[in-house]
């Protein structure tokens, strides 16, 4: 079996509704994304994957999710939502807790709809706490 991976990484703030803890409150990670890709036998260019693609398909989706504030769909007042965006803050709202194990599966899923076969994510938070996707 061959595996190859790469990683790309982003800054942003998220916060944790009715958590019962300091996550509750908003604050900031360097999230960091590893992604692999697993293959039995190389392809007809020696190669599972041209790191090439699969750097720019993870660099391009953590661009996105850079420099912003992380939200939980209908985790805000309106009247709050309203107010960031006045201030031309940019929000990224997501279907789902914005915690590292949603997000493992969530950037698995996003790499997957642009073709590549990933085997498994992980997402750091901070340099010691990691979450990990794989099916």
């Amino acid at each position: 079996m061959y595996t190859v991976s790469t990683e790309a990484s982003f800054d942003s703030a998220h916060f944790l509704k009715n958590y019962d803890g300091k996550c509750a409150n908003l604050h900031g990670h360097r999230w960091r994304v590893l992604v692999e890709v697993k293959a039995e036998k190389l392809g007809d260019d020696s190669m599972v994957i041209d790191f090439t693609d699969l750097k720019r398909d993870l660099k391009e989706i953590a661009d996105f999710h850079d420099h912003c504030l992380i939200i939980e769909k209908d985790s805000l007042k309106d009247e709050t939502l309203a107010c960031l965006k006045a201030e031309n803050f940019r929000i990224v709202e997501v279907p789902f807790r914005p915690t590292a194990e949603c997000f493992a599966k969530y950037f698995c899923e996003l790499m997957r709809a642009k073709g590549h076969n990933i085997s498994k994510v992980s997402v750091y938070e901070t340099p010691n706490n990691c979450a990990t996707y794989e099916d």
